[in-house]
């Protein structure tokens, strides 16, 4: 019985230590895009006198970003940035 407790307790402490890995690898995978997301529909940060998650004013409202997937932040549509596609910095 003992070395089954032993087994069974060196089996989760090593699965607990794999899924703590991985999670900021996934949380790397994300970026903040700013200037993508609609009015009302932004992650955080929307600029003086807004509060935090949904309270960008207006869509694709500069100081406002969404988390996307890393890698795709300057391909998406933003017709208020300079380049027509969304920002890695509060424009």
């Amino acid at each position: 019985m003992k070395h089954n407790t032993t087994t069974l307790a060196l089996a989760l402490t090593s699965a607990l230590a794999l899924s703590a890995a991985t999670l900021p690898a996934h949380a790397a995978a994300k970026e903040k895009c700013y200037g993508v997301s609609l009015a009302g529909q932004n992650d955080c940060a929307a600029g003086p006198g807004t509060s935090c998650a949904g309270s960008a004013k207006m869509d694709y409202q500069g100081n406002a970003w969404k988390l996307v997937k890393k890698g795709n932040c300057m391909k998406m549509e933003s017709p208020t940035s300079d380049t027509g596609f969304g920002q890695l910095k509060a424009f």
